[in-house]
């Protein structure tokens, strides 16, 4: 057991000390925050994991009622009742995934580029493979366009969003080394696109609990088991599992199922989206992911989410908001998914914005989605029967 500390720093030198410290056992175990969270969030998260102190850009400052950990990094998720989640990964556990994934992307002698938040998992471990890797990372402050676009040979993690904007300004995508993409589910157009210009792309699935990505273009790392149960529930199983929730009880058995739903196709897991995705309309249910996949083929539309809205009708309607390069039509969404999917499945509702509200993670924002804009916003399609 040794104490923890919430460590507010931004990506950089300093950050990448304290977690080498944390990871081999020198240091205190790390709780990364991102710099500028809000005062009460701030709170809460210290109220809910208890660090012995907190570590910002001008010191250490002591906490009471700091409780012990046997973890070596902490990371705070959102739960569903907005209280914030900490989930306890031990050094093997993050170790094993970095190994892992070095071993899957076949990573020598090219750095890791960390433009992510380093509070959340997907940034912690960009840091942590190059560190397994024996190769000094390069690390950005955060995503800035235009210096990810002329990064050169690196390894490089990022979310579909960001992949959209590489393509935007015709970044040579081929000059990285290689590209793990994941947060979000990646559409095929994207993808497609991508690989016609040279990238080198790695699919990934995965959250803070399995220390990020653990299943690559669909097949699990090694020493990692998926399985689903008959609703498509996905469970996984390893060595890179999270020990627990902070002051909860341990993880139960080999098996952590998470919120998410899957198939296999010949042998691979495809992700359909979380079970809290999932859209109640007039008693039929609807995979949001799996319309967002079809809507995104469209050839105008550039980036693309579907979320439920309230409706005094149907209780959530089907509602689409994307990009687009052009003029898009709900007609033409509807006929699209319609034409692979039942036909309570067809968005009822499409905003067009010019982009997408995200997280600071790169994800786009679905809570904020889920908001109907006020009446008479431009660019918002009215509803539509049938």
């Amino acid at each position: 057991m040794r104490p923890l500390h919430a460590v507010v720093l931004p990506p950089g030198p300093r950050f990448l000390d304290v977690l080498t410290a944390a990871l081999d056992g020198t240091g205190p175990a790390l709780l990364p925050v991102a710099p500028g969270t809000p005062e009460p969030a701030l709170r809460a998260l210290v109220e809910t994991a208890k660090p012995a102190a907190l570590v910002d850009s001008s010191g250490v400052h002591a906490l009471e009622g700091g409780v012990p950990t046997d973890a070596a990094v902490l990371i705070a998720t959102s739960g569903s009742t907005g209280r914030p989640k900490v989930v306890e990964l031990t050094a093997g556990a993050l170790e094993s995934s970095a190994r892992s994934t070095l071993s899957r992307v076949g990573a020598r002698h090219a750095p890791w580029l960390c433009c992510l938040p380093t509070s959340h998992i997907a940034g912690v471990q960009v840091l942590v493979r190059a560190l397994l890797g024996g190769v000094s990372p390069v690390i950005h402050p955060g995503f800035d366009l235009m210096e990810v676009a002329k990064a050169g040979e690196v390894h490089i993690s990022l979310v579909p969003t960001q992949l959209r904007r590489l393509l935007d300004v015709e970044a040579d995508l081929s000059s990285y080394a290689s590209i793990l993409l994941g947060g979000a589910a990646a559409p095929s157009a994207l993808l497609a696109e991508a690989r016609d210009r040279g990238a080198r792309i790695f699919t990934t699935y995965g959250m803070s609990e399995t220390s990020g990505g653990c299943v690559y273009d669909g097949v699990p790392l090694e020493g990692v088991e998926v399985s689903l149960d008959a609703a498509g529930r996905i469970s996984l199983s390893g060595s890179v599992l999270f020990s627990g929730y902070r002051f909860a009880e341990r993880r139960p058995g080999r098996w952590f199922t998470t919120q998410d739903l899957g198939v296999f196709e010949e042998g691979r897991l495809r992700v359909l989206g979380r079970i809290d995705d999932v859209i109640n309309t007039g008693g039929e249910k609807v995979v949001a992911g799996a319309v967002a996949e079809i809507v995104s083929r469209h050839p105008r539309v550039r980036e693309a989410v579907v979320v439920g809205r309230d409706d005094p009708e149907w209780g959530s309607r089907v509602t689409a908001v994307v990009v687009a390069d052009g003029p898009v039509t709900l007609d033409e969404l509807r006929d699209l998914v319609r034409a692979e999917l039942p036909a309570h499945a067809a968005p009822r509702e499409l905003e067009i914005r010019a982009e997408l509200p995200l997280l600071a993670s790169g994800k786009p924002d679905r809570e904020a989605l889920r908001r109907a804009p006020e009446a008479g916003t431009a660019g918002t399609a009215g509803l539509t029967g049938g």
